[in-house]
C-alpha cells in the first residue's frame, strides 16, 4: 500500500470513529421515551390509599385541551376507590369527587357514565350488586355538588373489568372503584 494509501484508510478510520461518536451524543441526549402516559397508566396508581391526591405535573396539565376528555382525566381525575365491601364515599375521595363536578359544570354538554367496579372476591352477583352501588353513590354525590342528573348514566361492571389482574391486597384495592367515563361533549 502506498503512503497516499495508507493515509486515505487513517482519514477514513478518524472519520468513522468521529461519526461514531457524534451518533452516541446525540443518543445521549435524546433518551428514548418511556411508555405513555394515557388513561390506563392514569388508572392504575401505585396505592389508592387516604392521604393527599397524587400532584400532577405542570408540564402534562399545559400539554391538553381545555374540555376535553384528556383535560378530565390529566388534571381532574376519572377514579375513586373504595375500602372493602362498602359503597360510602372514602374521604380522600371527596376533593376529587369536587373537581369532577366543577369540571363538568364548567362544561355543560358533556355526557357521562359512572362505571361500579369491585374486586374479585365475591359472587356475581353480589359484586354486580356492590358495583350498582358504588356508582349510583358517585352520581348522588355528582348530583347533590349541582350535575344535571341527566347528563350521568350509571353501570356495574362488578368483577368482570379489572384494572389490576394481580393477585393480594393491593390489586383488590385498585379493582375496589368507581370510574367516570366522558361518554359525550368533550372537545
Amino acid at each position: 500500500m502506498t503512503s497516499r494509501g495508507i493515509l486515505s484508510a487513517r482519514i477514513f478510520k478518524a472519520g468513522a470513529a468521529v461519526a461514531g461518536l457524534a451518533a452516541l451524543a446525540a443518543c445521549a441526549s435524546h433518551p428514548k421515551p418511556g411508555p405513555a402516559a394515557g388513561p390506563v397508566a392514569q388508572a392504575r396508581p401505585s396505592s389508592p390509599s387516604r392521604g393527599a391526591p397524587a400532584s400532577r405535573p405542570a408540564a402534562v396539565a399545559q400539554a391538553v385541551l381545555p374540555g376535553s376528555a384528556r383535560d378530565f382525566v390529566v388534571n381532574v381525575g376519572d377514579r375513586v376507590y373504595f375500602d372493602y365491601d362498602q359503597y360510602s364515599v372514602r374521604n380522600d375521595a371527596e376533593p376529587l369527587l369536587a373537581a369532577q363536578a366543577d369540571w363538568l359544570k364548567k362544561y355543560p354538554a358533556v355526557q357521562i357514565r359512572i362505571e361500579g367496579n369491585a374486586d374479585e372476591r365475591g359472587t356475581e352477583d353480589y359484586n354486580l350488586a356492590l358495583g350498582a352501588r358504588r356508582a349510583n353513590t358517585l352520581k348522588e354525590f355528582l348530583v347533590a355538588h349541582g350535575v344535571n342528573s341527566g347528563r350521568i348514566t350509571t353501570v356495574s361492571f362488578g368483577k368482570e373489568h379489572p384494572i389490576d389482574t394481580g393477585e393480594g391486597e393491593a390489586a383488590w384495592a385498585h379493582n375496589r372503584n368507581g370510574h367516570t367515563a366522558i361518554l359525550s361533549g368533550a372537545r
